[in-house]
């Protein structure tokens, strides 16, 4: 393992037993900033997301399990076995992080619950991710990005309320919880330098998805009516005769003369249609209509250099390739480029968090199932020399994977 003595979280060990995004994203990002994270996997199975894309030509390291996983060392264990179940105790007691993301009871019945956590080990952070929370009505539901978005009002507000209902293309609550989860986290490694004890951090899809809809919620709240910034009359997604653009009518006094005069339009803002935001949200399809058949006339470049001349909101619509390619993703350093120990090599994305002193570091890339079983095995007292020294009794000799 490369030299993390520098880092913010350096000697800080997590035992790791989450498995597709919420947990891993969280432990992924402790592993980039020096963290020793070990990931505790299914013998034989392992995380997963080494099996959502079972086609894929690599295998157990496909895409999605290599872009949560870096900076991690992988141990392989059946925990419906006693002796393995000790060696993940013996691995709680060291630890400083305990995390997991299944739902409740699993971590119970694995003997490993909160409590169970706090008795072998009471300085240990014990970070819980769900899907709902571990009371109440869902608990016992399984939790999922894209039915988390369905059962939090994120789909059923949209731009175009005539459409249907359709599920964001990315994971939001799967990401979003996760980053929550690792704030909490840091906030319970900070208070436990004071009280020298651990604490229970738990974070839901539920919760996460709540609080980033805090200004729709909170508006719904306060008025009894929704709050939808994608459906603002002066907001909007039109074509160009080379693609597509958004335009953004926001933090002007007047969108809708602004925008009309960049698109060399008369000043609509004078039509009694669209001479009041009452008036304009009354007749916005005809107000947009206006826009779109004026767009639609020239390129994408040329009409952004129009409205940015006037400092107006808009952008280009892009793919996520394109994205990738563009000089300020390179610039800020985001797709790194992670070889192997078998020498090949892939891209992915880094981590988002800048730091000018101690920045993320690539240390490991993302480990084959149970890659580090003897090494860690040996740490934590049961490899052979253990077992030899113990006369053979360990829960692993030889080395060999218990």
């Amino acid at each position: 393992m490369s030299d993390a003595s520098n880092q913010p979280l350096a000697g800080i060990l997590v035992a790791d037993f989450t498995q597709v995004m919420l947990g891993p994203s969280a432990t992924q990002l402790m592993g980039d900033h020096g963290a020793d994270v070990v990931k505790v996997e299914r013998a034989g199975a392992g995380d997963l997301s080494r099996s959502t894309l079972p086609s894929d030509p690599d295998g157990p390291q496909n895409p999605v399990y290599s872009s949560l996983n870096r900076n991690k060392r992988s141990i392989a264990l059946d925990l419906r076995q006693e002796r393995d179940r000790e060696v993940a105790r013996e691995l709680v007691r060291r630890a400083d992080v305990v995390v997991s993301n299944f739902r409740p009871g699993v971590m119970e019945r694995l003997g490993l619950g909160w409590e169970a956590v706090q008795a072998l080990n009471p300085r240990a952070v014990y970070a819980l991710g769900t899907g709902y929370g571990s009371a109440g009505p869902y608990a016992g539901k399984g939790g999922q990005d894209m039915l988390a978005q369905a059962m939090m009002g994120v789909i059923e507000r949209r731009a175009d309320p005539t459409l249907p209902p359709t599920l964001f293309a990315t994971t939001l609550a799967d990401y979003s919880a996760g980053m929550h989860l690792f704030q909490g986290v840091l906030l319970a490694l900070m208070a436990r330098e004071r009280t020298g004890l651990g604490q229970k951090v738990e974070v839901s899809l539920h919760d996460a998805l709540l609080s980033m809809q805090m200004q729709e919620a909170t508006h719904q709240l306060m008025r009894g009516a929704p709050l939808n910034w994608a459906s603002m009359p002066h907001t909007g997604t039109f074509e160009t005769t080379d693609g597509a653009l958004v335009i953004v009518g926001a933090f002007r006094d007047n969108p809708v003369r602004d925008i009309s005069l960049a698109l060399g339009l008369d000043d609509l803002s004078l039509d009694p249609r669209f001479a009041t935001f009452d008036a304009l949200v009354e007749h916005v399809v005809a107000f947009r209509a206006l826009l779109a058949a004026r767009i639609e006339t020239d390129t994408t470049a040329h009409w952004l250099e129009r409205l940015e001349a006037d400092d107006l909101l808009c952008a280009p619509v892009r793919s996520l390739a394109d994205a990738l390619d563009d000089e300020q993703t390179a610039v800020n350093g985001m797709v790194l480029e992670v070889t192997r120990g078998d020498g090949s090599s892939f891209r992915t994305v880094a981590s988002p968090l800048h730091l000018s002193g101690t920045p993320a570091q690539l240390r490991l890339a993302p480990p084959q199932l149970g890659e580090h079983t003897d090494e860690l095995l040996e740490e934590l007292g049961f490899g052979a020399a253990a077992a030899a020294a113990a006369g053979g009794g360990g829960p692993a000799t030889n080395g060999a994977r218990p």
